[in-house]
């Protein structure tokens, strides 16, 4: 509008007062309007505008404090302009707030928290303008406030453009107060006003976007690009001021879903985005706890959760401050529906009654639910459409850069006391601890101080501590190396213990036939590390019984350096029913994608599917889920190596597996004296003298024994005298290959 003549009136009710707006008549002006007041030419005041019916036409109300911080009189004639607000500019990012009690007469001693405080003053006074020197009155707790606005700073532009935060500080004299404007008081020099909470002092409020964020001190460690995810998804649109995005007709996120594997930080993640955010404490559920056995009780609990949301939401609308709830095990109240076993359906109603609070009919805007579930396979559908939990954040497991941080984090303390030593290298660390949760460093950490302390004690009678020698305490890398050897083991990677064992007496390598499988092997190893075209390779051994399958696929899996490495194997499943062993195998594979490169080695496939020559019999269920998960391509960005072991090609043939394999290599047994003659050398067992003996009766002659039966024939003999060993183990040679006529 053009300016325009009005006079100024008195506020008509005490109420209208409190809303810090100048009251007009909705023929002159809109509420929600800025307006400059002029009163002589050097003064210009900015007030927000609140119509009002008893307000007569031509006329503008202001309160008692508007009337004296403005300089005006009852009917005095004022120049009334619309203002409009530069948004890049003019927005408040924090601003300091004088405060006392109205009346001195009204003093009390009670402590008032200036956290709620300042949240009450966001949620009333939002998207209103306010200048340096503005006086007011604010109700808070049924008391009445006399303000005045000290110091005003505008928010980093920066920060509204999406870009990472400037940190520079720029002074504004008028501003217009957003949901994530800072707002700090301090109390007048004279008042007897008591405050408490961090919105007193300056240095420790945190607001969401404040440019000092640091996720280490939080910590919080290599999990960045995941916050800058759900920062970008989820709170994006609450950084901006309500009309812009109310223009934008955009909605807020209201649900975020974090799955992962456990001790990878969710529970932690999302905790830290509480209080990353200027939002209430948020309230966090254990999904059991919900449920309760009496009809109506579970779907009630979850009501009471949104009853504040609901009921300030309904109060402040819009201006409503953000409320947070997070569920853990999410899978546990969640599940998907029809499928509950219990004729009770109280899964059922619980999931109905989620997604009608989250999504329903009356939805509510100030919420924001975070589940966590290392299963979301088991989550009802309905849940994860847009609307509902539609951020979708896999929180994985750490890489090396991620390892080091959290590593950084656990041992900061150490580093500031001077209790670690120098010889503790943390990227070294990193670098040995492949697949390793951030739940998993933490407790190597403390593995690695227990054994330090232990050093300390004496070892009497009693427990004693050696306090000379404490005072010099320090965590060395020799106690992480223990630790990381003997203590701490990840639970998604390498179980040492399982291939050292097929290992036991090293490879062999008695002649090209061995040289030949892992050279091959160490291609295919090679060829999932850096082809992007086959992410799934997969080799099957195949040969006769004892040639030592079973070792060279476990040697090549160990030579690969992958991170995850599973043995599928028979003797971990004995007496498993066709259905668990159809689990146990797939959830082998299920934990080898969730790394970024994998090896399972499927050892004896004849055993694990159950195979015998008589009937012939063996498991339809276990061969069936074996041809689909062989066949089945990791995820994106992982890569997956199979070794199987057989010693029935012509089985596997028949039940056309041979053809899921990429390629299939033979393991032959030793079939010639002179390779039984370069195995022995290996082996060393027998003196020179002996193996030039068994040497003569074994040349130019065919044998037929694999590696295994040698090596048990060879200790056989050597329990002999001396002098009977080479005779022994000749005869019983000839005993294996009875059958085949050899060494005739």
């Amino acid at each position: 509008m053009a300016t325009r003549t009005m006079q100024a009136a008195r506020c008509p009710t005490d109420e209208l007062s409190l809303t810090n707006c100048a009251v007009v008549n909705e023929r002159d002006l809109q509420s929600g309007q800025h307006v400059s007041v002029r009163t002589t030419p050097p003064h210009k005041f900015v007030f927000t505008v609140k119509c009002h019916h008893s307000v007569i036409p031509g006329t503008i109300a202001f309160s008692l404090p508007q009337r004296k911080w403005a300089g005006l009189s009852i009917g005095q004639e004022i120049e009334v302009t619309n203002y409009n607000f530069d948004k890049s500019k003019q927005c408040i990012g924090a601003m300091t707030i004088e405060i006392d009690f109205l009346q001195k007469k009204s003093t009390d001693s009670s402590p008032y928290d200036s956290d709620k405080m300042a949240a009450e003053y966001i949620q009333n006074f939002n998207n209103q303008s306010f200048s340096v020197g503005q006086q007011l009155v604010f109700s808070f707790c049924d008391k009445l406030f006399g303000l005045v606005i000290k110091d005003i700073e505008a928010m980093d532009s920066s920060i509204l453009k999406g870009e990472p935060a400037s940190g520079k500080k720029q002074k504004i004299e008028i501003g217009l107060l957003v949901g994530n404007s800072q707002v700090i008081f301090e109390k007048s020099e004279s008042s007897s006003l008591t405050l408490v909470g961090k919105a007193k002092t300056k240095e420790a409020r945190q607001t969401i976007i404040n440019p000092d964020w640091n996720f280490e001190k939080m910590g919080i460690g290599g999990l960045d690009k995941e916050f800058s995810d759900i920062f970008r998804r989820a709170f994006a649109s609450r950084v901006f001021p309500p009309d812009i995005v109310e223009q934008m007709g955009c909605k807020h996120v209201k649900g975020i879903l974090l799955f992962g594997p456990p001790g990878c930080g969710k529970t932690l993640m999302a905790r830290q985005i509480g209080k990353m955010l200027n939002a209430r404490e948020p309230k966090i559920v254990n999904g059991p706890e919900i449920l309760n056995k009496y009809v109506g009780e579970s779907e009630a609990n979850i009501r009471k959760l949104f009853a504040d949301a609901e009921e300030e939401q309904k109060r402040l609308g819009a201006n409503s401050g953000l409320h947070i709830i997070i569920f853990d095990e999410l899978d546990a109240i969640c599940k998907q529906r029809g499928t509950g076993a219990s004729s009770t359906g109280v899964h059922d109603t619980v999931v109905n009654q989620l997604l009608s609070k989250i999504d329903g009919v009356e939805q509510l805007n100030n919420i924001l639910v975070i589940g966590m579930t290392n299963r979301p396979d088991l989550i009802d559908e309905a849940l994860m459409r847009p609307g509902r939990f539609e951020v979708k954040m896999e929180i994985g497991l750490p890489d090396e850069k991620g390892r080091v941080q959290i590593l950084n984090i656990h041992t900061s303390k150490m580093r500031e006391f001077n209790l670690l030593a120098s010889d503790v290298d943390v990227k070294e660390l990193a670098a040995e601890t492949k697949n390793y949760s951030g739940a998993e460093l933490e407790g190597l950490v403390r593995a690695a101080q227990s054994t330090a302390m232990n050093r300390h004690i004496k070892a009497t009678s009693t427990v004693e501590v050696d306090m000379e020698r404490a005072e010099k305490l320090q965590v060395t890398r020799t106690d992480f190396m223990a630790s990381l050897n003997n203590d701490i083991k990840p639970a998604f990677g390498t179980n040492q213990e399982d291939y050292s064992s097929f290992i036991m007496n090293g490879i062999i390598k008695w002649g090209d036939p061995v040289t030949r499988v892992l050279e091959d092997g160490e291609l295919l190893v090679q060829q999932t590390k850096n082809s992007d075209r086959t992410p799934l390779v997969s080799m099957l051994l195949e040969g006769p019984p004892h040639s030592g399958k079973t070792a060279l696929a476990a040697k090549i899996s160990e030579d690969s350096q992958f991170p995850f490495i599973k043995i599928c194997s028979p003797d971990k499943m004995i007496g498993f029913s066709e259905i668990s062993k159809c689990q146990a195998i797939k959830k082998i594979f299920d934990d080898a994608y969730k790394s970024q490169l994998s090896c399972i080695v499927v050892d004896d496939i004849e055993r694990l599917l159950d195979y015998v020559p008589i009937g012939p019999r063996f498991s339809n269920l276990v061969l069936q889920a074996l041809l689909v998960l062989l066949k089945k391509t990791p995820p994106h960005g992982r890569k997956l190596l199979i070794i199987g072991t057989t010693s029935r090609k012509d089985v596997l043939q028949e039940m056309e597996m041979l053809d899921v394999f990429s390629t299939t290599i033979h393991v032959q047994n030793i079939s010639s004296g002179e390779h039984l003659v370069e195995a022995l050398e290996l082996l060393g067992s027998f003196t020179d003298a002996e193996r030039t003996t068994i040497a003569q009766h074994v040349k130019g002659k065919r044998v037929w024994i694999g590696i295994k039966k040698l090596l048990m024939l060879i200790e056989m003999s050597l329990q002999m005298d001396q002098a009977y060993r080479v005779s022994k183990f000749l005869s019983l040679l000839k005993d294996e290959g009875a059958d085949r006529r050899f060494l005739e």
